[in-house]
Parts: C-alpha cells; sequence; structure tokens
C-alpha cells in the first residue's frame, strides 16, 4: 500500500512521530472502513487461506472476513501497545529533566543569592572597584541564566502535561479494547486449532490424488493396447470403404461442374442485360437533355413576355397617378384564386364521381344480399379456421390464373376494399367470395415443384413463373394490365434493348438503394417500413411499373408506389414497403417491376432475430505458476444478435457424448443446402422402393469416406430390409459397423479419463450455464489452482439451447513449477513519490514447505539511507505466509547514493532485491518500482515591487507559479494582507503535473507609508514558499473604486448597470459626498448623496438605461403628419384635375390585348364615393404641432416606431462630479453648511453607447404586457405577440425560464429569426388554481433583453352530472351502470334522461363519448366473431345490422354557460334481438377531465317471453348477422341452445353437496296488454330425474312485466366416479305471442377441487 501526498498512510511517520497525532489518527483509523473486514474481499486473497493453505471454502466470505478481522486487530492492538510504551517513555523522560532543572534552577538561586551579598559588601567603602564591577557582571549573568531555565523548566512543565494527557488518553484506550483483546486470543486459538485441521485434510487429499493417478495410469495403458488393435481391425477394412467413397466422389464432381456451368452461363445472361440497360440509360440521358434545354426556353420567353406586359401596365397605371403596385398585386391575387376554384371544382367532380360509382357498387353488392341464402350455423358451416385458409389460398392463386380468368381479379378486390370500408357487410362478402372460390377451375402448376414429385425440372420454369408472377401483378390501381398472350418462350418474352451513341446497356434497368430491401430482426405482429430510392441506370428515358411481388410474400409486404412516367437517365423515384410479419421465420422474395428495358426485380430479405456468439479468446494460457497459487481468468462471452439463449458449459467428454445425432459426419459439399437439393431428395422419397435404396446405399457409402472413415453412419430409421439389401455386396461394411461402435465406445472411454486427468487443476467458476440476453456479454470465470508440478489442460464446449448456434470450443491450459517459497506480488509498485515523505508497503511471502523457513530480506547498501524492510529475518510456518513491511523515505541525496537503480533525468527508480531463503540455493527476486520527483513550487520572480500606488487606484503585478512535481499539488497564500489581493480563485487552486499557473496580484494601499512584507504560499503537504514584495502608497480625503467605467453597447430599452465603491479610508472625520448626474439625462447614480466616516465604504450603482426622449418622439410624429397631409394635397389636387379632364382608359399592352382595368361595378362604386364624400380645400388641411400630440395616441406609436427602424447609434461620454466635504457638518449649528473643496473632488468618467435595437414588438400596439383575463382552470388561453427583428443581421433567441409550476407557458420555440423576419410568440394561459398570475418573460438575443409582462386570472370550473328521474348516477370513471333492461324488437326505443349543471362563473365546453364509435370497435366485432367472447362482459356489445348505433346520445358535445344546465337524451334503439348490447358512455371536459362514466346495457327479443342464464358460449355470429324473416307465431322455431354446468363436491364437511344452478324466465310489459299470462313447461324430465337432476318448477306461468326463478341441482348418485362427466339435455318451452324452443344441455361432474370453471359466475 503506497501512500501519496494527498492521501498519506495512517501510519506514517509524520503522522505518529509527534506527540498528540498518534492518537487521532489510530482513532481515525479505528472508525474507518478498513478497521473491520469489508464484505468485498480482494480477488487475490479470497482464492487462498490466509495462512498460505488452500482456501476452505464450506465457511464462504464469513470466515475469511473474520480471520482476516482478527489479524487485522492483532496489529492495531501491538500498534497501541507499542504507541503506549512510546508515550510511557516520553513522560518518564520528561520528569527527569524537569527534576534535573529543578535542581539546576535551585542552585543557580543559591549562587545568586552568595553573589547579592558580595555585592553589598563590595559596596561598602574601602572596597576596590574594580572587583564591584566584576561581582556587579557576574551577578547579572546568573540572573539571565537563572531566566533562562525558569523558561526552560515552564516549557518541560507544559510538554509533560501533554505527554501525561495523551498516556492517560491512551490506557483508556486500552481498557475500552480489553474485551477485543480478549476476543482475539480466542480466536487465535481457534485458528490455530482450524490449520491443524487442515493440514491433515491436505495430506489426506494428497494420499487420494496420488493413489488416483496411479491407477489412471494403469487404465490409460490398457486402453492404449485396446486401441491398437482397434486400429489394426480397421486397416483391414479400408480398401473397401475407400471403394465407394472413391465412386461418390466422382459423382459429386460431376454434379459440382454442371452447377458451375450454369453459373457461369446466368453470369453472362446478367452482364448482356446491364450492357443493354447502360446503353438505354446513355439514349435517355442525351433526350432528356435536349427536351429539358427546350423547356427553359419556352419557359424563359413566357416569363420575358409576362415582364413585357407588367412594365407596359405599370407604366400606363403610373400614368394615370394610380399606385401600380397595389394594382398589380390585387391583380396576381385575383388570377391565383380563379385557378384556385377551378381546381377544386375538378377536384369536387372527380370525388363525386367516384362517390357515384361506389354508391352503384353498393347497391349491386345489396342486391347479392338479398338474393344469398341466410348464413349456416356456426356448428353447422366448416370451421373459421378453414374459411381463413381458404381466404388465404385464394390470394395465392390469383398469381397464377390464367389471362382468361385474370378479368375476374379487379371485380374481387373491389369487393374486398368495400367490405374492409363497410364492417356491417363483411360476413356476407365473405361468404360470396368464397362461393366464387370454389366456383373457379383449379389452376395446374406449370412447373414441377411440391405437387409433382415425379416430374422433372425444365430449365425455363423460372422464365416462365418470372412471366406469370408479372401477369399475375399487372392488375396493380393505376397501372395498364399487361397483354394477355403469352410468348412462345421465356427469353423471347423480354423486350429488346436499344443500344444508345454505339452503347448497349449492362445489368438492371434500374438500381435501388438500400440494395437489397434488408428487414432484419423483425417481431410478428409489429409493422416495418423503408424507404426505397429507384434510379434510372440506363443511357436513355425508360418507365417503370410495378408488377408485384413474390407470391410467399403476399401476405406479409406491400408497395407504396407511385408512377412516376417517364423518367430521364439518372433520375430517381420513390416507394415504400411495409412489412408486417405474422410468421417468425425467415423470408426471401423480388419486388417485381416493369421497364421499356425488360422486366427487373428488387431483392426482400425479412430475417427473424437470432443469436450470434462468440468469445473474445478461445485458447486461455495461465502461463507458470507455483505449486498452491490459485489463479482466475475471465472469459467473456459475447451475444451480438438480437436475440436470447441459454448456454451450458460442458467439458469435452461431456461434449462428445451429447454429440447431435442430425449433424453429418460427411464433408459439408454432400449436404443438402439448396432448394434444389431438398426438392430432389423429395422426389427421390416418392420413387419407387428398389431406386431409392440404391440411392441409400450409395449415400451411406458417401458418409463413410469423410474425414472419420473408420466410423460408419447410423441406418436411417425406416429402411427396413432395403437397406441391408443394398449393403450385400459390400461385406466388410456390415463387419465394420459393430467394430466401429465399439471402438467409439472406447475412444469416448478413454477421452473422459484423459480430460479428468487433465482438468483436475483447471476447473470453472460458478457461473457454468445461464440465459444471455441479446446484445449482452456474459463473464466465465476459470479457475487454475495448481497442486502438483507440470502442465495441465482443458478442453470444454459452450452449447447453446438454439439449435442453430453451433458449439463454441475453447481450451485452456496452464504449467506449475514447484518452489517452496514465493512471492504473489514480485513487482511492488510504490507509485510516485516525493523526496522527504515516508511510503510503506506491504511484502506477502508464501510457503508451500511442511517445515517453517527462515528468510533474510536483503536491501543493497546504497538505499539503505532511503528503504528498509522490516523485520529484517523471519520464519515462515509451514503452509503459511508471512508479511514484512516495506519503509521508503526518499532523500535529496538519492540520485548520488544510488545513481545505478534512479534516473535522475526521468526520476524512476527501479531496485531490484533478493529474498534469501534457508536451504534455498536461488534467492527470491522481487523488484521495487517508483517514480521520485520533487515537491518545490517556484516563483518566477524574487522579489515583487509595486512602485508608487495611491489610494485612488490599485496596482496589478503578474507572477508565474510553477510545479515541479509530477503529482498534482493543490496551493494556497496564507496570511494575505487585508491591502493585497491574489487571484484567480481568491489564490487558492489546484497545480497539475510540471503547470505553470499566472497569478495577479492586486496591491490597494491603505496608508501612506512604504510596505514591505512576505506573501506565503502553502503547499498541500504544509511546505511553505515565501515571495518577498514592497510598494509606497498614499492616502486621499476619499476613493473610488474605478474612475472610469466604460458601458457595454446597450440598445434602446434595454440597461446595463456597473457596480462601484466610493471609500473614506482617512481619519479626519466624516467626509459628505454628492454626485451631480447632467439632468434629464440616461445615467442615474444610487445614491447620489451620502455620508462617509472614517473607513467607511459605500456601494455605488451607475445605471445606464438609453431611451427615445418625448421631444424627438413627438417631432418625428408631427414630420410623418405633415408628410401625410403634404400627400393628401397631391392627391387632392390630382384628383381634382383629373375630374376636370375625365376619366381615361388604360392603354393596351404590346400585344394586342387590353390590360386588366377595373371592373364597372368598382367604377360605379367609385364615382358615388366621390360624389358623396366633398372634397375639401387643400388649405384646410394643417400639420399637427408637437404639443398638441398625445403620448399613446397613433401618431405618438408611429413616430416612435419610425425613430427605432432609423436609430443610427450614438456614443455619448458623461464625466460626473463627486463633490466631497472638507469635514463634517458642525454640530451646534444644523443649519450651516459643510465646507467643499474643489481640490477633493471625484471625478466619474463614463462611456455610454445605444445602439438600435434589434427587436421590437409590431402587435398589441408596441405594448409589452399582455392581459389574458379571466379563464377556467385547465383551459388553455392562447394570446400572439408579434417581434421583429430590425437588425441586419440573423438573432438566435433564447427566453428566460417561466414558473415550471405557474400557468403561463411559451408553447411555440424560439428559433433564429433572420433580417426583417417576424416572429410570433404563442403565450399561453392555462391557471391551475384561483387566483390571479403575473410574470415577466424575458427574451433575450445578442445585445438586448425584451421583458414581456404575463397577467392574467384562474377561475375553477364545476360541473356535475345528475339523473333527474331519481337514478344514481356516479360521477368520475366508473361511475355507475345505465340498464335498459329487455325490450321488444317491434315496439320503439327507450331513452333516459341526464342533467349537467355548470356551477362555475366562466362557459364550460363539454363533449360526450361512445366506445363504440371509437377506432378499436371493428376489432372488437371481429376478435368476438372468431375467437368468441370472453368470461366477462364485453364493454362494447353487438351493433345494429343497419349500422346505426344502438346508444345515441342528443347532443354529443357543446357548452354550458355559466349557472345554467344542459339536458343528454340517451336512447337505446336495437334493430335485431340480443341479449349482450352494452357501451360505455363518457363525459369529459375540455381539459380530458371526466366528469362521469356509465356503462350502458340492453337487451332485445323478439317475443315477450324470455330466458336468461346459462354458462356463456362461443360468441354467436347471428348477434352480428341479419335475421331471417319473421315466421308464424304459432309454429316453434329452431331450438336454442343453453349450456348449464353442474359441479358437486362429494366430500363436503357435512356431506355429498349438490351442485345447484338458476335460469330466469321473464315476460316483457308491452305498450297493448295481453290477455293472458306467459306459460313455460319443460320436457323430457324423466331421464333426467333418473340421472340424478331435479328442476322446480317445472311448468309455470309469468305475469306481464315480470320473472320467475327455476332452479335446476343435480346430486350425484352412489357410486358416481369423480370427474365423470353426466350429460342430458330437455327442452324448455316459452310461450307467449310466439313459442319458442331452447335445448338445454345440463354437464355434470363431481369435482374435489375448485377449479377456475368452478368459480365462474352462475346463473
Amino acid at each position: 500500500m503506497s501512500s501519496t501526498p494527498g492521501n498519506p498512510s495512517p501510519w506514517s511517520v509524520e503522522d505518529t512521530g509527534g506527540e498528540e497525532k498518534g492518537e487521532a489518527t489510530f482513532r481515525d483509523y479505528e472508525s474507518s472502513d478498513e478497521f473491520l473486514w469489508p464484505e468485498d474481499v480482494s480477488e487475490k486473497e479470497s482464492g487462498r487461506d490466509i495462512m498460505g493453505g488452500a482456501t476452505d471454502h464450506s465457511g464462504g466470505k464469513g470466515s475469511l472476513a473474520e480471520t482476516a478481522w482478527m489479524f487485522k486487530l492483532r496489529r492495531n492492538l501491538d500498534q497501541l501497545d507499542s504507541i503506549h510504551g512510546q508515550t510511557a517513555q516520553d513522560v518518564l523522560q520528561a520528569r527527569e529533566q524537569l527534576k534535573l532543572c529543578r535542581q539546576n534552577i535551585a542552585d543557580m538561586e543559591k549562587q545568586r543569592g552568595k553573589l547579592e551579598k558580595e555585592v553589598e559588601r563590595s559596596s561598602e567603602p574601602g572596597s576596590s572597584a574594580a572587583m564591584a564591577f566584576r561581582l556587579r557582571a557576574r551577578l547579572q549573568s546568573a540572573c539571565r541564566e537563572l531566566h533562562q531555565e525558569e523558561l526552560l523548566e515552564s516549557h518541560i512543565s507544559t510538554a509533560l502535561r501533554a505527554k501525561e494527557l495523551e498516556l492517560n488518553q491512551l490506557e483508556v484506550e486500552l481498557g475500552r479494547l480489553s474485551h477485543l483483546r480478549q476476543e482475539v486470543q480466542d480466536k487465535e486459538q481457534a485458528f490455530l486449532a482450524v490449520k491443524g485441521q487442515k493440514t491433515q485434510a491436505r495430506l489426506l487429499r494428497a494420499t487420494q490424488e496420488a493413489n488416483t493417478l496411479r491407477r489412471r495410469r494403469r487404465a490409460q495403458a490398457a486402453a492404449q493396447q485396446k486401441e491398437e488393435a482397434q486400429r489394426q481391425q480397421l486397416a483391414d477394412q479400408s480398401p473397401a470403404i475407400h471403394q465407394a467413397a472413391a465412386k461418390c466422389l466422382k459423382q459429386s464432381s460431376k454434379r459440382v461442374q454442371q452447377e458451375r456451368a450454369e453459373v457461369e452461363r446466368q453470369r453472362q445472361e446478367h452482364l448482356e442485360r446491364r450492357t443493354v440497360a447502360v446503353m438505354s440509360l446513355k439514349e435517355s440521358i442525351s433526350t432528356t437533355h435536349e427536351m429539358l434545354r427546350a423547356q427553359q426556353r419556352r419557359a424563359k420567353a413566357v416569363a420575358r413576355r409576362r415582364e413585357q406586359e407588367e412594365a407596359g401596365l405599370r407604366e400606363s397605371l403610373q400614368a394615370q397617378g394610380v399606385n401600380s403596385t397595389k394594382r398589380l398585386h390585387q391583380h396576381k391575387q385575383l388570377e391565383g384564386f380563379q385557378q384556385r376554384k377551378e381546381e377544386n371544382e375538378r377536384r369536387q367532380e372527380s370525388k363525386r364521381a367516384e362517390i357515384m360509382s361506389r354508391l352503384l357498387r353498393e347497391e349491386e353488392l345489396l342486391v347479392k344480399t338479398r338474393a344469398a341464402p341466410s348464413r349456416p350455423a356456426p356448428g353447422e358451416g366448416a370451421p373459421l379456421l378453414g374459411r381463413a385458409r381458404k381466404k388465404v389460398l385464394g390470394y395465392l392463386d390469383e398469381l397464377y390464373l390464367q389471362p382468361a380468368q385474370q378479368e375476374m381479379l379487379p371485380r374481387r378486390r373491389e369487393s374486398r376494399a368495400e367490405s374492409s370500408s363497410s364492417p356491417e357487410s363483411s360476413d356476407q362478402e365473405e361468404e360470396e367470395e368464397e362461393e366464387d372460390e370454389e366456383d373457379l377451375p383449379q389452376v395446374e402448376p406449370e412447373f414441377s415443384g411440391l405437387w409433382d414429385h415425379t416430374c422433372k425440372k425444365s430449365p425455363g420454369g423460372d422464365a416462365v413463373v418470372e412471366w406469370q408472377l408479372g401477369a399475375a401483378r399487372s392488375a396493380v390501381p393505376g397501372q395498364p394490365a399487361l397483354k394477355p398472350s403469352r410468348p412462345t418462350s421465356a427469353p423471347s418474352a423480354r423486350p429488346s434493348r436499344r443500344t444508345v451513341c454505339g452503347r448497349e446497356p449492362k445489368g438492371p434497368p434500374f438500381i435501388s438503394r438500400p440494395e437489397p430491401i434488408h428487414f432484419k430482426d423483425f417481431e410478428v405482429g409489429k409493422t416495418y417500413r423503408k424507404k426505397v430510392v429507384l434510379t434510372n441506370a440506363g443511357y436513355a428515358t425508360n418507365h417503370c411499373r410495378l408488377l408485384g411481388v413474390s407470391a410467399h410474400l403476399t401476405e406479409f409486404l406491400s408497395i407504396s408506389f407511385n408512377p412516376p412516367g417517364a423518367m430521364s437517365a439518372g433520375m430517381s423515384c420513390d416507394l415504400q414497403a411495409v412489412f408486417h410479419p405474422m410468421i417468425n421465420q425467415d423470408l426471401e422474395g423480388k419486388v417485381l417491376f416493369e421497364s421499356n428495358s425488360g422486366p427487373f426485380s428488387l431483392s426482400v430479405s425479412c430475417t427473424t432475430k437470432k443469436c450470434e456468439l462468440q468469445v473474445d479468446i478461445d485458447l486461455l494460457d495461465f502461463g507458470t505458476h507455483v505449486v498452491g497459487q490459485t489463479i482466475s481468468r475471465i472469459l467473456t462471452l459475447i451475444n451480438r444478435g438480437a436475440l436470447g439463449t441459454h448456454f451450458t458449459l460442458e467439458p469435452s467428454s461431456r461434449a462428445s457424448a451429447h454429440r447431435r445425432p442430425e449433424s453429418s459426419p460427411g464433408p459439408p459439399s454432400q449436404q443438402p443446402s439448396t432448394t434444389e437439393d431438398a426438392r430432389t431428395q423429395q422426389q427421390t422419397s416418392e420413387e419407387p422402393e428398389e431406386p431409392r435404396t440404391q440411392n441409400q446405399s450409395s449415400s451411406a457409402v458417401s458418409e463413410a469416406s469423410g474425414p472419420e472413415a473408420g466410423r460408419v453412419s447410423d441406418p436411417p430409421p425406416g429402411s427396413g430390409s432395403a437397406e441391408g439389401a443394398g449393403f450385400a455386396e459390400v461385406d466388410p461394411q456390415e463387419q465394420a459397423t459393430p467394430l466401429g461402435e465399439e471402438k467409439e465406445e472406447e475412444e469416448e472411454e478413454e477421452e473422459e479419463e484423459d480430460t479428468s486427468a487433465d482438468t483436475s487443476d483447471i476447473c470453472l467458476g460458478e457461473v457454468r450455464s445461464g440465459p444471455i440476453g441479446p446484445f449482452d456479454k456474459v463473464l466465465l470465470e476459470v479457475l487454475f489452482t495448481p497442486t502438483t508440478p507440470g502442465e495441465a489442460r482443458l478442453d470444454f464446449h459452450i452449447r447453446f439451447s438454439d439449435e442453430t448456434c453451433s458449439p463454441i470450443p475453447v481450451r485452456v491450459k496452464g504449467a506449475a513449477l514447484d518452489v517452496p517459497v514465493w512471492l504473489p506480488q514480485p513487482n511492488v509498485d510504490l507509485n510516485i513519490c516525493m523526496f522527504e515523505r515516508l511510503y510503506q508497503d506491504t511484502i506477502v511471502v508464501n510457503s508451500s514447505a511442511n517445515t517453517a523457513l527462515g528468510v533474510t530480506f536483503e536491501v543493497c547498501p546504497e538505499m539503505r539511507k532511503h528503504m528498509e524492510i522490516l523485520p529484517k529475518m523471519a520464519f515462515i510456518q509451514a503452509k503459511s505466509s508471512f508479511s514484512a513491511q516495506l519503509r521508503f523515505l526518499p532523500r535529496s541525496s538519492l540520485s548520488e547514493d544510488a545513481s545505478e537503480f534512479y534516473d535522475s533525468q526521468t526520476g524512476v527508480l527501479e531496485l531490484p532485491l533478493k529474498v534469501h531463503v534457508t536451504d534455498q540455493p536461488l534467492p527470491v527476486l522481487y523488484t521495487v518500482h517508483a517514480v521520485v520527483t520533487t515537491s518545490d513550487l517556484t516563483f518566477d520572480l524574487a522579489e515583487v515591487d509595486f512602485g508608487h500606488c495611491s489610494v485612488r487606484e490599485s496596482v496589478r503585478t503578474g507572477v508565474r507559479l510553477s510545479n515541479r512535481s509530477l503529482l498534482p499539488q493543490d496551493y494556497g497564500f496564507m496570511g494575505v494582507p487585508e491591502f493585497l489581493e491574489v487571484q484567480p480563485n481568491n489564490g487558492f487552486g489546484t497545480l497539475l503535473p510540471l503547470e505553470t499557473v499566472d497569478l495577479d496580484l492586486i496591491f490597494s494601499a491603505r496608508k501612506a507609508r512604504e510596505y514591505r512584507f512576505t506573501l506565503t504560499c502553502r503547499s498541500g503537504i504544509n511546505r511553505d514558499f515565501p515571495l518577498a514584495c514592497r510598494g509606497l502608497g498614499v492616502r486621499p480625503p476619499l476613493e473610488l473604486s474605478h474612475h472610469m467605467v466604460r458601458f457595454g453597447a446597450t440598445a434602446l430599452g434595454d440597461g446595463s448597470v456597473a457596480t462601484l465603491h466610493l471609500s473614506h479610508p482617512g481619519s479626519k472625520g466624516p467626509r459628505l459626498f454628492s454626485f451631480s448626474p447632467p439632468q434629464e439625462s440616461e445615467i442615474s447614480v444610487v445614491p447620489r448623496a451620502g455620508r462617509l466616516l472614517p473607513g467607511e465604504k459605500c456601494l455605488l450603482q451607475v445605471s445606464f438605461r438609453p431611451r427615445l426622449s418625448d421631444q424627438q418622439i413627438r417631432e418625428e410624429a408631427a414630420r410623418i403628419a405633415h408628410r401625410a397631409v403634404l400627400l393628401r394635397r397631391q392627391e387632392l389636387e390630382r384628383s381634382r384635375a383629373e375630374k376636370a379632364s375625365g376619366p381615361q382608359e388604360l392603354p393596351a399592352g404590346k400585344n394586342g390585348k387590353n390590360g386588366p382595368r377595373p371592373s364597372a361595378k368598382a367604377a360605379t362604386s367609385a364615382k358615388t364615393k366621390v360624389k358623396q364624400s366633398p372634397i375639401p380645400e387643400p388649405e384646410d388641411l394643417a400639420s399637427p404641432r408637437p404639443e398638441d400630440i398625445q403620448e399613446g395616441s397613433e401618431a405618438y406609436e408611429a413616430g416612435r416606431a419610425a425613430l427605432l427602424y432609423s436609430f443610427p447609434g450614438r456614443l455619448r461620454r458623461y464625466v460626473v462630479p463627486c463633490f466631497v466635504s472638507d469635514g463634517d457638518l458642525p454640530a451646534d449649528d444644523p443649519q450651516a453648511q459643510a465646507a467643499w473643496s474643489p481640490q477633493n473632488t471625484l471625478f466619474l468618467e463614463l462611456h455610454c453607447p445605444a445602439v438600435q435595437p434589434p427587436l421590437v414588438v409590431i402587435s398589441n400596439n408596441g405594448q409589452n404586457a399582455i392581459d389574458f383575463q379571466q379563464a377556467a382552470l385547465g383551459q388553455k388561453v392562447v394570446h400572439k405577440l408579434t417581434i421583429q427583428n430590425i437588425s441586419k443581421e440573423s438573432l438566435d433567441l433564447r427566453s428566460s425560464l417561466l414558473d415550471p409550476g405557474g400557468p403561463f407557458l411559451l408553447l411555440n420555440a424560439l428559433r433564429r429569426l433572420p433580417p426583417g423576419g417576424r416572429f410570433p410568440l404563442l403565450l399561453a394561459f392555462c391557471p391551475a388554481l384561483g387566483k390571479r398570475h403575473c410574470e415577466t418573460l424575458e427574451v433575450k438575443c445578442r445585445g438586448m433583453t425584451l421583458e414581456v409582462t404575463l397577467r392574467g386570472e384562474g377561475v375553477e370550473p364545476l360541473l356535475t352530472c345528475c339523473c333527474p328521474d331519481g337514478d344514481a348516477v356516479g360521477a368520475g370513471p366508473g361511475g355507475g351502470l345505465l340498464d335498459f333492461g329487455y325490450v321488444l324488437q317491434k315496439e320503439g326505443a327507450a331513452s333516459r334522461v341526464l342533467k349537467l349543471k355548470n356551477r362555475s362563473s366562466v362557459e364550460v365546453r363539454y363533449s360526450v363519448l361512445q366506445a363504440s364509435l371509437g377506432p378499436p370497435s371493428t376489432e372488437d366485432r371481429l376478435a368476438v366473431l372468431l375467437q368468441g367472447y370472453p368470461e366477462s362482459r364485453p364493454i362494447v356489445g353487438p351493433q345494429n345490422h343497419s349500422g346505426l348505433c344502438v346508444f345515441s346520445v342528443t347532443p354529443a358535445g357543446g357548452a354550458v354557460g355559466a349557472g345554467e344546465s344542459q339536458d343528454l337524451t340517451v336512447s337505446f334503439q336495437p334493430d335485431h334481438p340480443s341479449v349482450r348490447y352494452a357501451d360505455r358512455l363518457t363525459v369529459e371536459l375540455f381539459n380530458k377531465t371526466v366528469v362521469c362514466e356509465l356503462d350502458l346495457r340492453g337487451a332485445c327479443v323478439s317475443s315477450t317471453m324470455y330466458l336468461h342464464g346459462g354458462d356463456t358460449l362461443g360468441g354467436p355470429p347471428q348477434d352480428y348477422l341479419p335475421q331471417p324473416g319473421p315466421r308464424s307465431p304459432q309454429l316453434p322455431g329452431p331450438s336454442t341452445p343453453v349450456l348449464l354446468t353442474l359441479k358437486a363436491d362429494p366430500h363436503a364437511d357435512r356431506g355429498p353437496q349438490p351442485a345447484v344452478r338458476e335460469l330466469t324466465v321473464g315476460c316483457i310489459r308491452q305498450a297493448q296488454p295481453l290477455k293472458k299470462n306467459g306459460e313455460f313447461h319443460w320436457d323430457g324430465l324423466t331421464a333426467l330425474q333418473q340421472r340424478g337432476f331435479s328442476i322446480e318448477p317445472s311448468r309455470g306461468t309469468v305475469e306481464p312485466g315480470h320473472t320467475r326463478v327455476i332452479t335446476v341441482s343435480w346430486t350425484p348418485p352412489s357410486g358416481h366416479k369423480p370427474y365423470e362427466v353426466v350429460q342430458e339435455s330437455a327442452s324448455l318451452t316459452l310461450k307467449g305471442d310466439e313459442t319458442e324452443v331452447y335445448r338445454v344441455t345440463m354437464l355434470a361432474l363431481a369435482s374435489t377441487s375448485d377449479s377456475p370453471e368452478a368459480n365462474q359466475e352462475r346463473g
């Protein structure tokens, strides 16, 4: 563990050397995470035992963590004891020093007393003066020494008290950790016991491994002998096998040569086609160029003629005094309007004709529907899946219809389109399609394929199929059909290619991007779209027409292509391919096109999600390691595909045992890989039995000739005696089969033994199987734990659950050496170290010997002053490890002492060290690496001289600070005086290695004196680097922080603010100041006047807000009005002249046609206006004066806008004086004025540039405020504020952030605004709280900030829904149910009324939604028709056959005024009987808030009697199809099936319980009351009673408007078996106005478990 300056080691010398640092450091270390062992132990230590032994995995991480915790705690306790002993020794030494010092003080005091007495005696008369002088000198010396000793005594006493305090704290800490010490001792004893057990277990395991190795060697010898015998036997059988293989090889070679010749012929034909296409492309390009040039010339001539006509007309209009620009613009708008009007009329005519054609087709379809018979019941007709299959086959048959039958395709497609657009007639049309398909003659295939296996494939089959596909796809809408005549041969059917300029085009006439069309990784049920660009690759103009797609892609791929017409060479067109997969398999096909140069196609490839698996390395080499180590390597399994799979790691023995039987042992060339080979094999399977036997025998021989010639493949299943007949001629092969199998088994056993022997030291990690997701990777761990010296290897396979993924083989190898002592880390890296800093690391030495060994750590003599290893000698216990402490303290003399190991230029230290082991001749070598660098910070100046500095200014001097170290260092200037400022970051920062930073020293003198000081820069390791500074300053009365301010270019309407400081550094009393800015200027100073005390500072804010003065705006408005008056006078004079001379006609154009003239109606109206409005005199029109123009008027706003648009910009310089008084105001005379001296005046110079605003508001009368008034909560009110860029540059607009929770929103994003461009700001007000809101939006651009004020008030909307007739209606989602009950078909509709009431003060808009009118309604009907009803009742039930909704609501939407109410009428109008009518009604507000949600239910029957109850059957089609005509009420109709399921529990607590179900019979009350009640009775009850069924009552009557309940129960008879189904049927007849018969089928069984069917709803 190396220590860095930024993060020192907790036990470094700097920390432990002090008196008070040791305790704090130990406490910090104890509280840190390192004191307790973390859960994620390092990978190096997790694979082995702490003392060098093998890891005991039974304990897991918990036991390992406890052991590590024990050793760390023992180390910390020992260090704490060492610190305690050292502190106690220091206390004893301090006490001895204090005792000696006090003794010296006592002796000195005695000596001083003696000297004082001698001095007194010498002062007596008669004494010698020299003697007295010497005695006084000795007395003074003794006093000084005594004073020094007293100071030393106080210092020693202070140090002693600190040491005693530290000793007491350590003793307290030891007492607190006494229980931990006892716990460590107990765990150490337990650890020694476990260590002994592990040693015994290790010896036992080694003995067992030796015995296993001996047994494996004996087994290998026996297996080798057996293998030799088998090899000799196979050598005898090899001639016959080789002969059969040669025969098969000749056949395969002949077939391969034929295929290559066919491929070469196709390639030549493809090259010829491409040549023809290129030649035609060139010809088309030249023709297109000529056409384009002619068109350009014609367009230029037309444009020139129009310009001449327009110029002549403009001149004639200007001559007449008419505004020519306005008149021409109106004329152009009129012409454009006429063109759009004619275009709309043509479009309406085409749509009207299309609607009429659809109506005629619907009438024909209605006639067919009426004439068609009724649809059979679901049980009587064909199954739904059969109908769907016929429909798909019908689509496929369209591809191969004869030309005579192709005429029927457009009509059938039209009928399909109509059926998709009209859901109510879809079922009837499906029946017609099925009948038409049955009547059509079956088409026979024209090429050999899967239909006829005995036919041979014709060479021209592909061309014929291509021609048929083209003919079948010619019925594409919007394209003419191909000629029905069929060419005699496929090659002659292709049109001849044109040669352009002597060059014949090659390749396809059109190329596409992308090529091919690839839909990769698709999922079933989703829709994928791709845009394809077709480019004419020929030399001439060409046409492109879509024929269709391949037959097997018809149901999945659709092409949207609009034929572009004639395309010149190089021109492109677009088409869109839409792929909707319905099956999960790869698809390939083509999109067929027709062009002038022949047909061409685009390849389409649709691939499913697949697995693409690989490993980062297939050969994993651990290298050479020492016995007893555990090395881990990571193998990465990567899935680059979009499909996940499951992987399993299997050794090579298991992989060979689990080889898949379908894999062919032969070479890949012998396996069928194409469709042609598969078809050939299928044809072969249909041939007679004898030829197939011969083929099988030849194929078996060819398989035997593969790479594993000695292994004979198993016979195919089902071959029988034919295979034996095929092999009767080759007797050696029959004999080789059992021998080959036996040899294979022996080889597998031998491979298992070899693998188990080689892989004893290499094993796989915990992850051996699991899932791998798409585009994911899995890390697989491989462990190498050598137990014996030598080489180890392991071969395993990674297998996958996906059969398309082949296994991935991986090889692992490693070698082991038998060295008793080794270092896990032979390279000790201390990283980067600094001089004079202590760094420590741990050297771990492991021993695999069975006895204790002595080791000696040696350091070379050159490094002994800088490096030390403690202890120098130690003993390593058997199978254990030892940790030594490496202490590295590099001195500045390192380059001189160890120049051999240390490079002073680069600072790299590479020191080889040795560890000597007892009785081991070779030492253990290891190397210590470090980079030693300095920690100096240097300045480029030795002394900084600021010179003379006034207090009114500050002097800045630059200094460069450089870091000479290779480590980053933090720095900071400590003790900076207040008159000095260090920037940037106030003198604090971080220097990167070898980085130099520029610092600014800003000196601001506070007094008029000389400054000499030292600036100290302290590094992060507490090193100080001084810098001498000096300067001279003078103090003025008052002082400004800045004497000149340069404002930036500020736009009109914007503002700039500068902050200054005014301070009073003197001490001669308070001073008064007063700023005097120019009157009515754009400058303001805050505060303008004040009083400053000595040392006080005042903050000044100088604002510059340029604006247009009111006088300028009025003058500009007056000038505009004056110009308007002048123009008006000119117009009046001109009109008088025209009236006097009479009207003039407009001149004719150059081409002889009259130009546009005003209509007669317009001329008449103009004359009338002239007659009605009297023409004023020009002298009566007077220009307004600037004083008459009011602020806010239109003239005022026009003047302001004109000044803004034409503002040239200005630069003004202001000098603002600041007058300073000589003193304070007199305290005795409040009226007296202070004395102001011109010498104390300060001047502030301001440079104020004003520019034209880039943004102006051109809407809302130029006002920057928008008032939204009142708005309902949730309602969005949008206002538009238009701004314009009046600058000459584009502006990037951005806005300030509005309150995210506020009601104001900026709807549109701000964009780049070009010069002169306008941009509407769409501002919305959507309140969420009922209160007034106000915000400010800032629109910012370069050079200006435009502020927009937003105001509005929110009002809460309140709309309730209630039912006037008293029915309960819930408010909110799922509010309630509105049931209309049963109604008669022949009677009218039922209706209910709901009332909406607005209780708010604003108008509220609402809308009524029905689930049946939403988009999912058609899908719900089809799902019910094809799959049946679900168990739960659907939200939307069947609908009327007429197309009208069963439930209707009036009105469907609107607005309710404040305090008003609105009635909603809900009507139920069925047109056919059904009991499943359902819908959902939702009332929503404008903000999508649901007011109420009701489920609508209703039932309709044809007679007054009805039956309710029973199990849910499949969806009855009669609910969605028209019902047959009315039947006689006397005759009963066909019986209606009803199913009842009864389940009884024979093992209930109270004995067998019968199963009970209920049916409800009801009678509807009619408008005209019936003469008698409804009746019902059961038939066939005798058989039911014999089987245990009982029905109560069996007959009865029901009054109109009432219901009766029929109870059906079933009791299991004695001897009834569980789960045995009892089925009986009975008839229930209902008599009302009509007689109806229900066939009730009862299914009964006894079940002991409550299945989901038993829990379904009863009745």
